[in-house]
């Protein structure tokens, strides 16, 4: 059916739709406060920036073959705080992506292969989940989005973005130019384009150099070299994840603090076919960025640094005195969760639910204990009755 002919039914249809959505979510929360699930946590340490880190797919058996095969310590591994993340999606799958990452940004368990949105309500016609980008820019906060993906890709789109599906790649770039985020760096999209970037007030750029002449007072949109972004030596003029982060930090930090999520996409994209020298230097190239984090936080003393990843690839496993991939797909195996800049973020050791990550990370930045996740009604169905 055209959207023209079900446009025209909309406005009758809207107010009944909105009451029913209404309903669906109050039985919700209701459900949710009964079963015991949304307990209000205790207070966290308030800090003024925060980097939150995402190693896509990154298991602990990937911190340990990383280990093993470079003969090497991980700086991740002395962050002070050490628990878990139990990475399902919604019912208690094994999360995509999507799923995992609108967890780690929303603070809700959702559908797979949708990014920010409520399973209830996934086209948001009456309400999405705020992600924590979007808490921060009402904070004043300076805001960043940094992946080796696409910059449409399932995590960074979690950040950035609310929409039914992760294919849905016209409506992410589109969400992403309108959004008043300071930063978005990755690999291209295929869709936005420098003019479209230009136009919605990002300057574009499209390699390092570019990159280190950027001033604090501007704000950018990147698409670097997909086939380069990955590497630690990368070619054609392309940065490292590292030196990404680096400036970024440079470019965020202000007054009023600055929220960024960093994503080293191709722990996962290379856990999936099974390459693992590829995997390992990515692994290796995440820890130098949080090495980079662990620096300026450091230096700064006002900074939250939180390392964990939506779920794990490959199944890792220890096998005959060797880490050996023994899949090609997610497995629901818990993933590390490491903090720096907080005495109580998490309890050493302890491990909890990916979207209390999202949950402490939103206390850290001062929004009180039980208002988050916070839902934003978006009216969508008065607005397309046009």
């Amino acid at each position: 059916m055209e959207l023209s002919v079900i446009a025209q039914f909309i406005p009758k249809i809207g107010p009944l739709f909105k009451k029913v959505l209404a309903l669906i979510s109050t039985l919700s929360l209701i459900v949710s406060v009964v079963a015991g699930l949304t307990p209000t946590p205790e207070e966290r340490d308030l800090v003024k920036n925060v980097i939150f880190i995402i190693g896509d797919g990154m298991g602990e058996n990937h911190l340990e073959m990383t280990k093993a095969d470079l003969g090497i310590d991980l700086v991740m591994e002395t962050m002070p705080l050490r628990g878990q993340s139990k990475t399902s999606a919604l019912g208690g799958v094994v999360t995509d992506s999507a799923a995992g990452g609108t967890a780690l940004s929303c603070g809700i368990r959702t559908l797979n292969a949708t990014v920010g949105v409520f399973s209830y309500d996934i086209f948001g016609w009456y309400e999405v989940p705020t992600n924590l980008t979007e808490i921060a820019i009402e904070k004043g906060m300076k805001t960043g989005v940094i992946t080796t993906d696409s910059t449409g890709g399932a995590t960074p789109a979690t950040f950035s973005a609310h929409t039914s599906a992760r294919s849905n790649q016209n409506d992410i770039a589109a969400q992403q130019i309108a959004s008043d985020i300071d930063l978005i760096w990755g690999a291209a999209n295929g869709i936005t384009t420098p003019e479209e970037a230009e136009a919605a007030g990002f300057t574009y750029i499209n390699n390092a150099t570019q990159m280190n002449a950027l001033q604090s007072d501007s704000r950018s949109f990147a698409q670097f070299d997909s086939n380069e972004l990955w590497k630690s030596n990368p070619a054609n003029d392309t940065p490292t994840l590292t030196q990404m982060s680096v400036k970024a930090f440079e470019l965020l930090d202000n007054d009023n603090g600055f929220f960024i999520m960093i994503e080293g996409a191709h722990i996962d994209k290379f856990s999936h076919s099974n390459k693992r020298e590829e995997t390992v230097a990515c692994v290796r190239e995440l820890d130098n960025t949080v090495a980079a984090a662990l620096e300026f936080a450091e230096n700064d003393g006002e900074t939250l640094v939180v390392v964990t990843a939506d779920h794990e690839t490959g199944a890792i496993a220890y096998k005959d005195g060797r880490y050996e991939y023994t899949s090609g797909s997610h497995s629901n195996a818990n993933v590390p969760l490491l903090v720096y800049g907080s005495t109580n973020f998490i309890e050493n050791g302890k491990a909890v639910k990916n979207k209390h990550v999202a949950i402490y990370t939103a206390m850290s930045m001062g929004v009180p204990a039980g208002e988050f996740p916070r839902k934003n009604p978006t009216n969508f169905a008065m607005n397309n009755a046009a």
